[in-house]
């Protein structure tokens, strides 16, 4: 549409607004939530459509005010745990949906890569994994018991070890985003290509399934998480390279603050991660559904919370 046409639909929203900012006294964190979703919306249209007009320009210092309000110091609220998880953390997800869309692409790319490599070069399994591991993995498929790795260490050590490792390569596919999104992405590829050696390795020992309902009990959480945090990386990365209107210091602390959300988000995917690989995991005797029901039940909380409930949460406010 003309900008005119625009700016007459949307201008009386806008003044109201800038009511709402400046009375404080009425400012509620569902309100200024709300009011940051429409705005950021408007901001995307006028950038597309009126990259050089006033009229963005005027949006984009509106957006910053009500980012400031929403992220500026203030004292614990009751309530903030909670709205961290039903709300905060959503809506960020929801905003930086495409980066976790280019996360999932370069990891199963990788991934794919990896397979492919290892068909077509019998030691390339061996420089991603090591010789170490994969002589002590065909002494024990040797012995009939393919997953005895997860055995060998005590449940606490394994635990631990595991999920601090996890928390681990999770900050670096984060941090690296720094180097813009190639520094997370960087990070993405190695996991991805790892997984798809590690993956093939098995197939070609005929070990798929049983691979796949043991490894998968953890590796559902744990390989989701890896590919979020690349995401939260990119964001970073994309803010600083890609400032739009934005002074390039004041898009960096946003991306900064949206990827860090997205990193603490996704700790408690870790830890439980973690647990699964050091209590449960090492079950492999454990019954064949009740392996794929952790797997699933995972999967699918993976799916809801991360991709269906920002939408939802999304819309929710938007209609509100």
């Amino acid at each position: 549409m003309k900008e005119v046409v625009f700016l007459d639909r949307n201008s009386k929203k806008w003044i109201e607004f800038e009511n709402l900012l400046a009375d404080e006294s009425h400012n509620d964190p569902d309100s200024i939530a709300n009011l940051y979703i429409q705005l950021t919306d408007d901001l995307s249209y006028a950038q597309t459509f009126y990259p050089n007009s006033s009229t963005t320009e005027y949006l984009n210092q509106l957006s910053v005010s009500v980012h400031q309000q929403i992220y500026k110091n203030q004292k614990a609220q009751k309530g903030k745990f909670k709205q961290f998880w039903t709300t905060d953390l959503p809506l960020i997800l929801f905003q930086t949906r495409k980066q976790l869309l280019y996360s999932l692409l370069i990891f199963l790319t990788a991934a794919l890569l990896g397979v492919v490599s290892t068909i077509n070069d019998q030691s390339f399994v061996r420089a991603i994994l090591g010789d170490n591991y994969v002589n002590m993995t065909i002494d024990n498929i040797k012995k009939g018991d393919p997953m005895a790795v997860y055995k060998q260490e005590g449940q606490t050590e394994m635990f631990l070890g595991i999920t601090i490792n996890n928390i681990k390569v999770s900050f670096m596919a984060f941090v690296f985003g720094i180097l813009t999104a190639f520094g997370s992405g960087y990070i993405l590829f190695n996991n991805g290509i790892m997984l798809g050696s590690f993956t093939y390795f098995f197939v070609e020992n005929g070990l798929f399934w049983e691979s796949t309902r043991v490894i998968w009990i953890h590796g559902t959480l744990e390989i989701s998480a890896i590919i979020i945090s690349g995401a939260a990386g990119i964001v970073m990365g994309n803010s600083i390279v890609f400032p739009g209107t934005l002074p390039r210091k004041t898009s960096m602390q946003i991306g900064v603050r949206k990827g860090i959300k997205i990193v603490i988000g996704i700790i408690p995917m870790f830890i439980v991660a973690g647990f699964l690989e050091g209590y449960v995991t090492r079950h492999t005797e454990m019954p064949m559904w009740l392996s794929w029901i952790i797997i699933i039940c995972s999967l699918l909380f993976v799916i809801w919370y991360f991709i269906v409930n920002p939408k939802t949460t999304y819309q929710k406010l938007s209609n509100s």
